[in-house]
């Protein structure tokens, strides 16, 4: 997992689709963050994507270093401890104009049962499963 967490780091942006209905929806982020052992992303819940994740947790990432790309499918668990929004917000103190660990909006969310795959033009792909 930490392999996974440090390509989307560097990356700074990576894409997350979601799906409603028939209807795939893919849009950039840019929050990851390692918590008491589980791969998380931050979103608010008054978004779109929060509501897609609500109906349909499965959701896939795809992100491109220049070199290599990683694909991670992976359901999204939503955890609405205090504790979990903290070490999110302080790893993206930037995002705290905008967000609280004591507002009704923020929405911090693991990824459980991932499968990542790191994939180039040379050389065979690697899976990673957390």
């Amino acid at each position: 997992m930490q392999e996974v967490f440090d390509f989307l780091k560097k990356c700074n942006t990576y894409y997350l689709a979601t799906v409603e209905g028939d209807q795939p929806h893919v849009r950039p982020f840019g929050t990851v963050n390692l918590f008491e052992g589980k791969l998380y992303i931050q979103t608010g819940k008054s978004k779109d994507v929060s509501k897609q994740i609500g109906a349909n947790p499965k959701i896939e990432i795809c992100a491109f270093n220049g070199e290599k790309w990683i694909r991670v499918q992976a359901s999204a668990v939503s955890d609405d401890r205090r504790e979990a929004k903290v070490n999110m917000l302080d790893a993206y103190p930037n995002l705290k104009d905008r967000y609280s660990a004591d507002d009704d909006n923020t929405q911090v969310l693991y990824l459980k049962d991932g499968v990542a795959t790191i994939s180039s033009f040379a050389g065979e792909p690697k899976v990673i499963r957390f």
